[in-house]
């Protein structure tokens, strides 16, 4: 089994990085969107929003994965 991560087109909200993550460990993107936003708003000096800026930057986009 050979999976990839990368940004949802199908789950996107920002630029698809929560999707993304949540179709890679197979769960609700909904579920990974609560838990960035609790854990950036009640950790210090937000790193969840760089975090989440960075991911942007590097992961790929679904559609940039070429298919085996």
């Amino acid at each position: 089994m050979n999976k990839k991560l990368y940004r949802s087109i199908a789950n996107k909200k920002l630029s698809g990085v929560c999707g993304g993550i949540a179709e890679y460990f197979d769960l609700d993107p909904t579920i990974i969107r609560i838990l960035w936003i609790v854990l950036t708003l009640f950790s210090a000096a937000f790193p969840g929003i760089l975090a989440y800026i960075i991911c942007a930057l590097i992961m790929p986009q679904q559609n940039q994965i070429e298919n085996p």
